[in-house]
């Protein structure tokens, strides 16, 4: 089967100098559910915004599903690869959360009926209806997740990438938007430096630190190695650790 991403010795430099990607390869087959784990400055972001054509690599290719990414594919790649924010203030600006919805759909051409049953389909997907009418401003830092994530699942997209989505919500919400992911049959990408986060969600992640994947393997046997993450900066959930002896 045709995975629905696959990087291949990609490198990316920014105009500084600082190289990003160092030759990083990974592929994700189609449904998978993938968390993208490490610290800050490993290049789990710079990878994201490869993904749908924001960046592009200096070298290596990418592809999704059947398509490589180029200048003449970056339009229906951008479709495909769903791309949501870590602030959903980036995604959210028109009056209402059903008209942030309709946005990119209407930008492809769609309208009338066939407008407003994609706007409900999107909003049903994240049990979000009852936000239709609503500005984004008056939401919690869990809606506005949510209501960020269905302005994405309008495009209909084959993968859906997000970049620190558990960044700053409190526990209710939270606990609503790993209900929400864990309901989405897409193939999703979920970068995050929270293991307890990509635990819940993720059957298999990956370990990112300057620009290179370190590890790659079952969530809980990736959080079972306490050196791998120590020498990574990422900090080991609480089931996880070992007993206090002095306890």
């Amino acid at each position: 089967m045709t995975p629905a991403i696959e990087i291949r010795d990609v490198r990316f430099t920014y105009p500084d100098g600082r190289e990003a990607l160092s030759g990083l390869s990974l592929r994700i087959e189609q449904g998978e559910r993938v968390a993208i784990l490490g610290p800050n400055g490993a290049g789990k972001t710079t990878l994201a915004l490869h993904l749908n054509g924001l960046l592009t690599p200096s070298h290596g290719t990418i592809q999704v599903g059947d398509l490589g990414l180029s200048e003449e594919t970056v339009g229906e790649i951008r479709r495909r690869v769903g791309m949501v924010f870590q602030n959903p203030n980036d995604q959210l600006f028109m009056p209402t959360v059903a008209k942030d919805v309709a946005f990119g759909p209407a930008n492809l051409g769609l309208t009338g009926d066939e407008l407003d049953a994609r706007v409900r389909e999107a909003l049903a997907a994240v049990e979000a209806n009852e936000m239709a009418d609503r500005a984004p401003h008056h939401l919690s830092g869990g809606e506005q997740r949510r209501a960020a994530i269905a302005t994405v699942l309008a495009m209909r997209p084959d993968v859906l990438v997000l970049d620190e989505p558990a960044s700053g919500l409190d526990p209710a919400g939270r606990r609503e938007l790993i209900n929400t992911l864990a309901s989405l049959s897409i193939t999703q990408l979920i970068i995050t430096h929270d293991l307890a986060f990509a635990f819940e969600l993720c059957q298999r992640s990956v370990v990112m630190d300057a620009g290179r994947i370190m590890a790659d393997g079952l969530t809980g046997d990736l959080m079972t190695d306490a050196d791998l993450l120590e020498r990574h900066r990422l900090e080991l959930p609480f089931p996880f650790r070992s007993a206090d002896p002095g306890a």
